[in-house]
């Protein structure tokens, strides 16, 4: 699968946080996240492996008990599930990568959703 780079094709994820799916195969499936200063990820888990590189911006990323001032350039694996959740300090882009294919993350066509769900842990 290959594909060009395009300025379309986001959703809304939550409020401050649109993703788009960039390309995926049979095991992994890479998207690109757009997150607004001030918004926050809740904290969450899912089954999916996840690995992540910090485009630009900064963020304040908690996976586990840990948390991690992330800067451009740096990069994390967030293992199967293990809770997560970051705080946007910074406009910021983020690509990441899952692994198995996160199935509602597959654009429309193919069976996915128009935007993700975030099912904290309360």
């Amino acid at each position: 699968m290959y594909q060009k780079h395009s300025e379309s094709g986001y959703t809304l994820a939550i409020p401050g946080i649109s993703q788009k799916t960039l390309v995926y195969g049979e095991r992994t499936l890479m998207t690109e996240f757009l997150l607004k200063k001030g918004s926050r990820l809740p904290k969450h888990s899912h089954p999916h492996e996840q690995t992540g590189y910090l485009v630009n911006g900064r963020i304040r990323l908690s996976i586990g008990s840990e948390e991690y001032d992330v800067m451009p350039g740096d990069s994390w694996c967030i293992p199967s599930g293990v809770e997560h959740g970051a705080e946007i300090l910074e406009d910021s882009v983020g690509i990441e990568v899952f692994s198995p294919v996160r199935e509602d993350y597959l654009p429309k066509e193919r069976g996915g959703q128009s935007s993700i769900e975030i099912k904290s842990r309360a």
